[in-house]
């Protein structure tokens, strides 16, 4: 058997292809940055470029086997992992004809349209679905029936990033067969198309507890229920490598192609999260709060998300905070250019160099308060203008890096109400947390997320928990890990876990209500339109 296993993620700020050896050590990656525009036209969108985001997924796994010196013919199986929401139209032809990305929010009207159905309709999705109309798929779907009639009338498909990444990979050869049933549904020599639960879950158009598509949701927000493709769970082979996909990215003609699943589900295996009552924060461009659950029950409050998990008989109560990861690189770019270059002539991070400053800074930032994103309230989910405030200008104390460690406090304090939030909906309360994603390789954000949440903090070796959670998958299914949980458990090692600081949380616990107060305060300036909402979910 090859040697490596190689995970495609396409993340909500960049892509990239990481190789994994079969023990789950991290063998190397390469990684790009993209953009996803808003249209000019429509206020709130985030199109995806399918035709230069493939090109970039392409680019990544050509240079992670030439940094790693692996071989095409070394890589066992290849599995792909996504930011969830976004979703990819596709016509009879299997051409892509209209994308978005995650937080797309133009379908304000929309969302207008679907509550003057009814009034407790939104309500009545959520209990079934664990999703609100916030990020799901049914608003968009029925913005392009309104705006794009003649794209509408021409889909066929629908799916979501991380299938996206399989069916490119795939094009070009006979569509294969699995479980006896076709993956694909396009005429001709097309890629194969097969959804996964965890994933698809957050359309909002899947029975949690059947973890398939109910067409019936669709037939009563008034759209087609003849787009939806197979449905294949997590783990399982779902075509190979073709000729054009393998000259497209470097790998080699036939290779499996395993499903995968979305990026917290992923990376919730990646983090050792296979059994009930485990939790785990992924600190990205989003941050994301996950609780495994054994069953697909929902909040009677709809504030919090449920989603299918990776793993077949479980479910997850989830808590998404806006933009931490997006926030730091704006803040890098805009403030940091010193440290940039400094980092560069270390051969390091900048954020290693901006966190060893601010350490200097106390816990509370001096009192400074951040506000970007709000604790979730997933039926009616709004975030207030960006802001900091309560700071002097005394040099010493604000100066760039209390600023950074504003920003850092802020998003734990965001998880902190996450915690809290599903503590509520479950009754069970965390006694540690796993941390993993980007902002998990910092020296000073475990430890501040330790501080706030006063558990301890344990963060893996492996950072890149997501593609680690892919590549598991990969390995899933050529029979290389036969059972998933213990795979799991036995690769995924703890680099370092923060306990922590008595006095740091003390302060924080202060912090944490000043903040809730100074944000309700700043969320009533952007209802009544003095500031602009960072963002607001369709139709609010």
């Amino acid at each position: 058997m090859s040697d490596y296993v190689m995970a495609i993620d396409a993340g909500t700020g960049s892509v990239r292809a990481v190789i994994f050896d079969t023990l789950g050590n991290q063998i190397g990656y390469s990684q790009r940055e993209w953009l996803h525009r808003e249209d000019p036209q429509y206020p709130g969108s985030m199109d995806f470029d399918w035709a230069v985001n493939w090109k970039l997924a392409c680019t990544c796994t050509r240079e992670a086997l030439e940094k790693t010196g692996v071989t095409a013919s070394q890589i066992a199986a290849v599995s792909t992992t996504c930011m969830r929401e976004g979703i990819v139209l596709y016509d009879s032809a299997g051409k892509e004809i209209w994308a978005c990305a995650n937080v797309d929010a133009r379908s304000n009207d929309e969302v207008g349209q679907l509550k003057a159905i009814s009034a407790d309709l939104e309500k009545e999705i959520y209990i079934e679905s664990g999703q609100t109309f916030a990020l799901g798929a049914l608003p968009r779907l029925l913005w392009v029936k309104n705006k794009l009639p003649e794209v509408y009338k021409k889909i066929a498909r629908l799916g979501m990033f991380n299938d996206w990444l399989i069916y490119r990979l795939s094009a070009g050869s006979p569509q294969a067969k699995t479980n006896g049933n076709t993956a694909g549904s396009f005429a001709g020599n097309t890629g194969v198309l097969a959804v996964e639960p965890s994933n698809g879950s957050t359309t909002g158009l899947f029975d949690l507890q059947t973890r398939t598509w109910d067409k019936t949701i669709a037939r009563r927000c008034g759209l087609r229920d003849d787009i939806f493709p197979e449905v294949q769970e997590c783990g399982t082979q779902a075509a190979t490598i073709s000729r054009q996909g393998a000259a497209d990215s470097g790998l080699l003609e036939g290779t499996p192609l395993v499903v995968g699943a979305g990026d917290c589900q992923a990376g919730s295996l990646g983090v050792g999260m296979v059994d009930v009552n485990d939790a785990g924060v992924f600190g990205g461009s989003f941050w994301q709060y996950e609780y495994n659950t054994g069953t697909g029950k929902t909040s009677p409050k709809c504030d919090v998300r449920v989603n299918c998990h990776a793993l077949e008989s479980q479910w997850q109560y989830e808590a998404l905070a806006f933009n931490p990861g997006l926030v730091m690189r704006w803040y890098r770019d805009a403030f940091c250019q010193e440290e940039v270059r400094i980092a560069a002539e270390k051969n390091t991070d900048p954020y290693a160099v901006m966190d060893q400053e601010a350490m200097k800074i106390p816990a509370g930032s001096h009192g400074m308060i951040c506000a970007f994103s709000d604790v979730m309230n997933y039926i009616s989910w709004r975030h207030a203008a960006p802001t900091f405030t309560n700071f002097g200008i005394d040099p010493a104390q604000f100066n760039k890096y209390t600023f950074y460690r504003a920003i850092m406090e802020n998003t734990a304090l965001i998880t902190l109400g996450h915690l809290r939030l599903v503590e509520q909906a479950t009754g069970n309360r965390l006694g540690k947390v796993v941390f993993a994603g980007g902002a998990s390789k910092s020296a000073l954000w475990p430890q501040i997320l330790a501080d706030v949440l006063g558990i301890p903090v344990q963060v893996p070796v492996v950072k890149e928990a997501t593609s680690l959670g892919a590549a598991l998958l990969a390995g899933k299914g050529i029979g290389l890990y036969p059972d998933i949980k213990e795979a799991a458990r036995r690769l995924v090692k703890i680099e370092k876990e923060f306990t922590p600081n008595p006095e740091n949380q003390g302060v924080y616990q202060k912090a944490y209500n000043a903040w809730q107060t100074v944000y309700a305060a700043q969320l009533r300036l952007s209802d009544e339109n003095s500031t602009r909402h960072m963002w607001s979910a369709p139709g609010l």
